[in-house]
């Protein structure tokens, strides 16, 4: 069985004040809608869950039934960090779960081919992350004024989401970042910790993420094309 973690218990301070990314509307629905259909539509996916914030789980309900989506999930209380939300997530997972495909709810262009992918990967390394080579020229600064030095972006790679992994294998590199008490905003450095590869997968497509809100307008034109 292949699951996946939506992770949309997050409060997106740099989008502004008073301002909640994932329902913000963009090609006709919030954001997070359009990442739960991905992976609602998305054929090697079996379950869903949603870690959400506490006290928004009737909005996520509300979610499914207006936009149909028939895939079974769950809805799972965020913790403190990212980390906490994720292994949260993981404690609801169904117990034949063998693969679990991890998502930030703020990247709504995840493609199902991306999706796939890393599911492929995964099962043969144990763990894999959508990832971009960096494209553009990266400066180094001492100071945050002026640049120290030119950084050698050749071996360089952005890495997205879904970071997917077999379950066992996230859960125990998990479970050391917490026995060592250290707070860690992507899954794949957990993994890193335990020594565990992790295979690059290319996006074919762009899979930004919101984070600002001069993000919008790109995302919204990409969604637009998709349909």
């Amino acid at each position: 069985m292949t699951s996946a973690i939506i992770v949309a218990a997050g409060k997106g301070t740099r989008m502004g004040a008073n301002v909640d990314k994932l329902w913000l509307e963009v090609a006709n629905c919030p954001v997070v809608a359009h990442t739960w259909q991905q992976f609602n539509a998305a054929p090697g996916i079996d379950e869903i869950i949603l870690v959400v914030r506490d006290g928004m789980q009737s909005h996520f309900s509300e979610l499914a039934a207006k936009f149909h989506f028939k895939k079974p999930h769950r809805l799972v209380a965020g913790g403190k960090e990212r980390q906490d939300s994720v292994w949260n997530g993981l404690e609801a997972l169904s117990p034949t779960t063998e693969i679990v495909a991890i998502q930030d709810a703020a990247r709504p262009c995840t493609s199902q081919d991306l999706i796939a992918a890393t599911i492929a990967a995964a099962r043969e390394t144990g763990a894999a992350v959508a990832a971009q080579p960096v494209a553009d020229t990266l400066k180094e600064t001492a100071d945050g004024r002026t640049i120290s030095r030119t950084v050698d972006r050749s071996r360089l790679w952005a890495v997205q989401t879904p970071q997917t992994f077999r379950v066992e294998i996230i859960r125990r590199a998990i479970a050391t970042a917490r026995q060592k008490q250290l707070v860690l905003t992507d899954d794949t450095a957990a993994c890193e910790l335990i020594g565990q590869p992790v295979r690059l997968v290319k996006s074919a497509t762009p899979n930004p993420k919101v984070t600002v809100p001069a993000d919008l307008p790109f995302i919204e034109s990409l969604l637009r094309q998709a349909v």
